[in-house]
């Protein structure tokens, strides 16, 4: 009774620490976690039942203890999960299963023993460890892999060494399994088995094509050689591993035929997209193009929000040091959701749009990877669409400048084209003549040809929305100050201008600005410099 106390508190502590990892790390998945808990649970009744002398009971508990487990460790191969590759899994669990049906029938024999070992319980053990170990080659560095293939390799060698020198030290690798299982459920590295990895389609090989078709002839051929002899005694066995070969490999082909619709549903949707994109003519058609193309890719709902900013400054996002198109996840929103970041440049150094701009996408985090190779794709079509709107319009702005330049080249106005910054974009040759200079400086701004007591109403002046004219007076070259009545037109939502147009014309000193204002309002829109050199000559002595 004291052993079974033991293993009593090994089974249910060690499910309660898988329980409490699962709660504590929150893994993507818990489902094959809780399957863990149950399996740990039914090998510890299985323990408890040998230890009071009930063997016909514990290998019914054990059993359901290698039935569940193996439930637990494939559906981590389920699309989503880190191995979401399975087909090799498959393949190799349809061939053990064959090369063990071929050893059961050959070696084990009516008895279901190798030699004073139980065939069931070593070819259960075998497929477990199987499975744990192709676990760990998909995940690669991962401490709770490695005690899950600890505790894998534990019960394998107490199957083997317990028939043979039964006592406490066979049972040993039992003991094992409880505490490896339990510290990998409470390792932090336990949330890496249930993250959700791109698919990784494995190309097509003969090998592996005439592996999987000997695994599936080989009950029959199993069967057809006991019946040649004479008797068909392990008929039951037979089938039970035809109909799990069988179930493997439609599994297999399912996967197979899965995956190419897929595929090919992407490439239908992607070449539908580029050709939406092609035809764009304004940011607006683009936004429109690329949210059909994500209704079509994606799930209707896996996708929570999607986002379509053409500039950085439209996003309150930081982007990560080192990356130009390749995207990256924000955070997650809660158990499953997460947000991916694809951005909507071709380059580092974008020359045609210096704003860049991302599509944000909000949803179910193993869709969005799933698709992330297929999301880059569109934000990159999304961003070429983007780059040839803005280079049209720059190519338009060009020619409108040449046109506006040919008209006004004579015009005794002077014509200005300003940034939002208020930096010079363009400026008629008369602004030239009429400052004494040959050039403007490179990148310069309204506020540089302004006399400095004028810069701050100009600044407000363009700082409010809309339009207006403002007086102010610009500095010569040659230090002397002329007067002039700028209107301004602000057209910065206008795609082809984006920035403010302003007409400027000078006039001396004694003219009046213009006859619609009145005497009180000249007198206050006049710069501050000739109300000051006004009040000089009136009061002078």
């Amino acid at each position: 009774m004291l052993r079974a106390a033991e293993w009593i508190v090994l089974g249910i502590g060690s499910a309660a620490a898988i329980v409490y990892g699962v709660r504590r790390h929150r893994p993507r998945r818990i489902g094959p976690w809780l399957l863990l808990a149950g399996a740990i649970l039914a090998s510890g009744a299985g323990d408890v039942s040998t230890a009071i002398g009930r063997a016909d009971v514990a290998d019914a508990f054990f059993y359901v203890m290698f039935v569940l487990v193996a439930w637990s460790l494939l559906r981590l191969t389920r699309a989503g999960a880190i191995l979401v590759d399975r087909a090799r899994l498959i393949d190799l669990l349809a061939f053990a299963c064959s090369a063990l049906l071929v050893v059961w029938v050959l070696v084990a024999g009516d008895a279901g023993q190798i030699g004073d070992v139980s065939a069931a319980y070593v070819i259960g053990a075998l497929l477990l460890l199987a499975v744990v170990a192709r676990m760990l080659v998909a995940v690669g560095r991962n401490l709770s892999a490695v005690l899950l293939v600890i505790g894998a390799v534990g019960v394998l060698v107490s199957d083997i060494v317990q028939p043979l020198w039964p006592g406490r030290l066979s049972e040993s690798g039992f003991v094992v399994l409880y505490l490896a299982w339990g510290a990998a459920a409470l390792h932090p590295s336990m949330v890496r088995l249930t993250e959700p990895a791109a698919p990784r389609p494995s190309p097509w090989r003969g090998r592996w094509t005439a592996l999987l078709g000997i695994s599936v002839a080989t009950p029959p051929v199993v069967l057809l050689f006991e019946a040649a002899l004479g008797e068909v005694g392990d008929g039951v066995v037979i089938a039970a591993a035809g109909a799990i070969t069988l179930l493997l490999t439609i599994t297999r082909l399912t996967d197979a035929v899965t995956l190419n619709s897929q595929a090919l549903a992407r490439e239908r949707g992607l070449r539908q997209a580029s050709a939406a994109l092609v035809a764009a003519a304004d940011i607006p058609a683009v936004d429109q193009a690329v949210r059909a193309a994500i209704a079509q890719l994606m799930p209707p709902e896996a996708i929570r929000s999607a986002v379509f900013a053409v500039d950085d400054r439209q996003l309150a996002l930081d982007t990560p040091p080192g990356v130009s198109s390749r995207s990256w996840w924000v955070g997650a929103t809660d158990q499953d959701d997460a947000t991916l970041v694809c951005p909507l440049r071709l380059e580092p150094f974008a020359v045609a749009r210096p704003g860049g701009g991302a599509l944000i996408l909000v949803g179910r985090r193993d869709t969005l990877t799933a698709t992330r190779d297929t999301l880059e794709v569109l934000a990159g079509q999304a961003a070429l669409a983007l780059d040839r709107i803005c280079l049209v319009e720059a190519v338009g702005r060009r020619d409108s400048d040449l046109y506006l330049r040919a008209v006004i080249r004579k015009s005794a106005d002077i014509m200005v084209v300003i940034e939002e910054d208020r930096r010079i974009r363009y400026a008629s040759p008369s602004l030239r003549e009429l400052l004494g200079i040959d050039d403007l400086p490179p990148l310069a701004t309204l506020d540089d040809l302004v006399d400095p007591g004028d810069r701050a109403q100009l600044r407000q002046a363009f700082r409010d929305s809309g339009d207006g004219v403002v007086f102010c007076s610009l500095v010569r070259a040659d230090g002397g100050h002329v007067m002039v009545e700028a209107t301004y037109r602000d057209l910065r939502e206008d795609r082809l201008v984006q920035g403010f147009v302003v007409t400027m014309r000078s006039f001396t000193q004694g003219h009046e600005p213009d006859g619609q204002l009145s005497q009180r309002d000249k007198l206050d829109e006049l710069p501050a410099w000739v109300n000051r050199r006004s009040a000089r000559h009136k009061f002078r002595f």
